[in-house]
């Protein structure tokens, strides 16, 4: 009896830690409205994101989530903002490539991405699309590589800024196609978008989630798809791969991070919500319907996705000359 007893007693620790290091579990946190900082401009596929998220967020959490765009310096001065946030929990930093990209593309960044963040989350992938504006007289990406080998340096395509996923992928297909078209870097995706539809670009590679509208209104022509596999929401788009460049492949991430010094407790409580949030019906055909995966990891996932990622882009930078412009 005295063994199980004993039994018993380890096994009720176990269960009382357990439910205090639930996500959710914490009747005091968050205590207010929770930041969400945006790197970038507001109509980019980031912000886009952070929106869908931070709605459903204010509903799981019983707390108001507020986006506060602060864009600039592909992204790297919301990045300070928020490496150097008070670190309780209520302030949190949705963010995409760059934080990996731009560690490689500029010296002397007043943060570490791994000494400065502690990985919440990594909330869900999505391709981007190469589109184009109706003027472009190119109906397919061979008839696009075409066109700009024949007009060598007339084309232009608009970026979100240096190091941006929009400059890379970019750059990416430039060189694996060997065209020459030239950059022209906006401050954010949304800029970006806007030129585009204006006709100041010709081009450009842009979220799903930003252009599915637009492709269907007609307002810009969409030829190819910068994943593996083709996207639900645009599934006539063939990949870029299979459209005449082959071994061309470029996936954006979203994912969200917090002060390095955020409790542990609270990092475990918002990596709950925003799993609670993600898994919610309503959000998978959101998301679904703007062509992006939920992945909805956990921390230390995350963390391991952090490091190979910067593994990888410092040796992408390397290999083709990326520079930040």
């Amino acid at each position: 009896m005295k063994a199980r007893a004993v039994l018993n007693l380890i096994l009720a620790a176990s269960c009382a830690a357990a439910s205090a290091a639930a996500p959710g579990q914490s009747r005091d946190f968050p205590s207010r409205p929770v930041r969400m900082i945006v790197p970038f401009p507001p109509g980019g596929s980031v912000d886009v994101v952070a929106r869908i998220l931070g709605n459903k967020l204010t509903e799981v959490m019983g707390q108001n989530v507020v986006v506060d765009n602060r864009p600039g310096a592909s992204g790297n001065i919301g990045t300070e903002l928020a490496a150097r946030a008070v670190a309780d929990g209520h302030t949190l930093m949705i963010t995409t490539i760059p934080l990996v990209v731009n560690p490689s593309l500029f010296s002397n960044l007043p943060f570490n991405v791994v000494r400065d963040f502690a990985p919440v989350s990594l909330l869900a992938a999505a391709p981007f699309v190469l589109v184009v504006h109706p003027s472009v007289p190119a109906a397919s990406v061979k008839e696009l590589i075409a066109f700009a080998r024949s007009r060598p340096g007339q084309l232009n395509y608009a970026s979100a800024g240096s190091g941006t996923n929009l400059h890379v992928a970019a750059e990416l297909f430039k060189n694996l196609a060997k065209v020459h078209i030239v950059h022209v870097p906006y401050k954010g995706g949304g800029p970006a978008l806007a030129a585009l539809l204006g006709g100041e670009s010709h081009l450009s590679f842009l979220g799903v989630v930003a252009v599915v509208q637009h492709v269907r209104t007609g307002k810009m022509r969409a030829l190819g798809v910068t994943a593996d596999k083709r996207s639900s929401a645009l599934a006539e788009v063939p990949t870029i791969a299979e459209a005449g460049v082959p071994g061309y492949e470029f996936t954006s991430w979203y994912g969200v991070l917090a002060p390095s010094a955020t409790p542990a407790d609270r990092v475990i409580a918002l990596n709950g919500h925003l799993r609670n949030a993600l898994r919610a019906p309503d959000m998978a055909e959101r998301f679904a319907k703007e062509g992006a995966d939920i992945i909805a990891g956990y921390p230390e996932e995350f963390a391991r996705h952090l490091r190979t990622e910067l593994v990888k882009w410092a040796k992408v930078v390397k290999e083709s000359g990326l520079k930040a412009e």
